[in-house]
């Protein structure tokens, strides 16, 4: 079994054991958060909320370090990148352990969360070389036009607990390469994972003698998130967290005239063709589901089933539910790990309920594991419930392993089902009907960011954006062409002639 001693040990945080607290960035005069595991219950280590005093002294920190950053090509600053991507290759099996502890997730997902982070390095050292920009005839003898991509500023990252370093590394290392610098308030759920990836950071920037300011770190609650999303000296702002979250972040930049990348709720679908493989169906339905004990944006809340096959897939997809293996998530051989603390098992067992309330059909019946190995009282059963796409608790996220089962009859019905919800991530459709797989895809087809065809709604590349649509936010990360929003685009051009042509022709006798 892992010894957790040692891999905070290996991070750098494990003073904190001793009762010390680890501040943001040099700093930590503000309250105390604890950060416990939902695998034992274990007080892992605590943190000290950022004040706003020390907020400010952060901010202009970040600022004086853009001045310097900016400037520097952007080739290099994909190398500087490149060299935290190397540093995380040597720390991805403690991070992942981590991440697994903290979190809660399987230790493979713990170790993919890492993996992926270490993918959008690489992606982003390419980046580096290729932000580029147009040139464009103009209508004027002796005139050329293009534009081009500056950094904006300060980038602040506001990320959720479910993915506590992957998505802030989507953002900082497209914005880093952008010539942007980063201020990063994590989930207090999860603060330790923060902690040690900002310490990694430290090495690489000592090494290449960098000022303080391109990465910070600021730690609590919703009181230092506004100080984010209030602060006009934060260009652009990348939340990633619940619908309700999203409005008053968006709101808040907003009235500044700041930008927002939102990622927000997910409520996804998975349509299962009467010609669908069922073996390739029933492995994605299950991953999905329960990946991450459900506590993905991208995890597989209904499952919308031709009516000819459905009592297959419910009987198939029970079958499978009884070979999932629940219990401390470092153990290799679980499948699924705790929930991230007692309120989202509440949350769990208050969706049930209201399901049921609702008319709901329990085909795998739910409810808190207790005993050896379960004493935080986070580890619960995965559950699924035979529903109907209206009712009110299947039109909302909830952030547990609970799967609905829905019927329909012909494809447009299916695909008006899979839209008929308010959010709009991700999505899938199960066939081997190359003209039920393009209908899916078409402009009549799925209104999700993500759409795919054979397999599930969880586990998008970084090569391509990742976002949503609806009460989703709209933002995209990571992959393709996602890097321009942390820059700003500007338009140029250049008279190279001696005669200054006026428009519509107006003319001055001087």
């Amino acid at each position: 079994m892992i010894n957790i001693k040692n891999t905070l040990s290996v991070l750098k945080i494990d003073k904190i054991n001793n009762g010390s607290s680890v501040g943001s960035t040099s700093f930590g005069g503000g309250s105390k958060i604890d950060s416990f595991s939902p695998v034992d219950g274990t007080l892992i280590g605590s943190v000290t909320t950022t004040t706003k005093e020390e907020y400010h002294k952060i901010i202009m920190s970040a600022s004086s370090a853009f001045e310097f950053w900016r400037t520097i090509p952007a080739p290099k600053r994909g190398d500087i990148v490149r060299q935290y991507g190397e540093k995380l290759r040597e720390y991805k099996q403690p991070l992942g352990e981590l991440v697994s502890y903290e979190m809660g997730k399987s230790l493979q997902e713990g170790l993919g969360e890492v993996q992926e982070m270490i993918d959008i390095c690489d992606f982003a050292v390419g980046l580096s070389r290729q932000l580029h920009g147009l040139t464009m005839h103009s209508e004027r003898p002796g005139h050329r036009m293009y534009e081009q991509y500056h950094p904006l500023g300060i980038v602040g990252i506001i990320s959720a607990f479910n993915f506590p370093v992957a998505v802030w590394n989507w953002n900082t290392a497209l914005a880093w390469v952008c010539g942007d610098v980063c201020i990063w308030k994590p989930s207090e759920k999860a603060p330790l994972c923060a902690v040690a990836c900002q310490n990694i950071w430290n090495v690489v920037a000592k090494e290449n003698n960098l000022p303080d300011g391109i990465s910070c770190l600021v730690n609590g609650n919703y009181v230092v998130g506004e100080m984010i999303t209030s602060d006009e000296r934060i260009p652009l702002v990348s939340a990633t967290g619940s619908t309700r979250m999203g409005r008053v972040v968006g709101a808040e930049v907003a009235k500044r005239f700041g930008k927002s990348l939102l990622e927000l709720g997910g409520n996804n679908a998975i349509i299962i063709s009467p010609n669908a493989d069922l073996n390739i169906t029933i492995v994605g339905a299950l991953f999905g589901a329960v990946g991450t004990c459900g506590q993905r944006c991208t995890s597989t809340r209904r499952l919308i089933i031709h009516e000819s096959i459905y009592d297959d897939v419910k009987n198939k997809l029970a079958s499978a539910y009884k070979q999932i293996k629940i219990g401390n998530p470092l153990n290799e051989k679980n499948h699924m790990g705790p929930l991230i603390d007692k309120d989202a098992v509440n949350m769990y067992l208050s969706a049930i309920k209201k399901a049921v309330k609702e008319g709901g059909k329990i085909v795998v019946k739910g409810g808190v594991l207790e005993g050896v190995g379960y004493e935080s009282g986070c580890y619960v059963k995965p559950v699924i419930i035979e529903a109907e796409n209206h009712f009110e608790i299947v039109q909302e996220e909830t952030f547990a392993p609970i799967l609905y089962l829905i019927k329909y009859s012909t494809l447009d019905e299916a695909i008006g089902l899979q839209n008929g919800v308010k959010q709009g991530l991700s999505s899938a459709i199960m066939t081997k009907d190359l003209r039920e797989a393009e209908m899916f895809l078409s402009a009549s087809g799925s209104d999700c960011g993500i759409a795919n065809v054979n397999i599930g709604t969880s586990g998008a590349e970084i090569g391509g954006a990742f976002g949503g649509e609806k009460e989703t936010g709209g933002g995209r990360e990571s992959g393709s062409d996602a890097w321009k929003i942390y820059m700003r685009r500007q338009t140029n051009t250049i008279n190279y002639t001696s005669d200054l042509p006026l428009a519509q022709g107006i003319k001055f006798d001087l």
